[in-house]
């Protein structure tokens, strides 16, 4: 399946909006990429899901470069999440038939809710202590439960990941997000790869979007960069209330059409 001629400017627009999030935020784009291929491009969900992952490596990495070149990636703690997140995402995908995906939903939307909270009366981040066995273990568990989350509930790593790095190991805003764009390239990675060989990626309609994204990636890392603290750690708790939202809603409406189906 390709985008069709009509669409190209709307995907494109998709591909900057995601870039600017991504840039902003930390996170990949999924958020806006999968419902935007889904109404533009008329690809049904499973795919867009697949087709947003390889869109979101050339955003993410474009970010990335912005972040690194300011000195705000965390290579240390971004390396113990990436082991995580790896072996997270596979062991999503093996639970996705058996896990209790209402009760992942409910208990990770007030986990969100929590965070919320908590980022819009936090201060700047004092950074993290030096980094030992325990730290390294906790970093390879919050990537861990990144990537089962992120794979069975359809949420971008960032979303999890940045937070986390906030509120337990104390990292300021701005290298939270940069360290979760690192993470989220090498699982970005390993999911394309999985997606392709199942077929269920559409690689020149990731091209497009993941084009589009790069130039308004760079001007959202930028944007980040200049950031207040506090305000930046609003504009994310705001970010993460709105996932939450959209959880609540996506979770009433699995329960609706299944209670119809019956």
């Amino acid at each position: 399946m390709s985008v069709p001629k009509e669409s190209i400017v709307p995907v494109i627009s998709v591909g900057l909006a995601a870039g600017l999030l991504s840039g902003i935020f930390g996170v990949g784009g999924g958020i806006l990429i999968v419902p935007g291929l889904v109404f533009f491009a008329k690809m049904n969900k499973r795919l867009a899901h697949g087709t947003s992952l390889a869109a979101v490596l050339p955003i993410s990495a474009s970010s990335l470069i912005t972040y690194w070149t300011h000195d705000n990636v965390d290579w240390s703690v971004a390396l113990f999440l990436a082991i995580g997140a790896v072996s997270g995402a596979i062991l999503g995908t093996k639970l996705l038939k058996t896990a209790r995906h209402d009760v992942l939903s409910i208990g990770f939307t007030g986990i969100l809710l929590l965070s919320a909270v908590r980022l819009y009366w936090s201060t700047s981040g004092t950074g993290r202590d030096d980094l030992t066995l325990l730290l390294a273990v906790v970093l390879v568990a919050i990537g861990v439960a990144t990537g089962i989350l992120a794979g069975l509930l359809g949420v971008g790593g960032g979303i999890i990941m940045i937070p986390a790095m906030m509120l337990v190991l104390g990292l300021p805003n701005v290298i939270a997000k940069g360290t979760s764009l690192a993470v989220i390239i090498p699982t970005a990675i390993a999911g394309t790869w999985r997606n392709r060989t199942s077929a269920n990626v559409d690689l020149r309609a990731a091209v497009i979007v993941g084009l589009g994204g790069i130039v308004s990636a760079v001007a959202g890392g930028l944007i980040s960069a200049g950031l207040p603290n506090s305000v930046a750690n609003a504009l994310f708790a705001t970010l993460l209330t709105v996932v939450a939202i959209h959880l609540i809603v996506q979770e009433s409406r699995r329960r609706w059409s299944n209670a119809r189906s019956q």
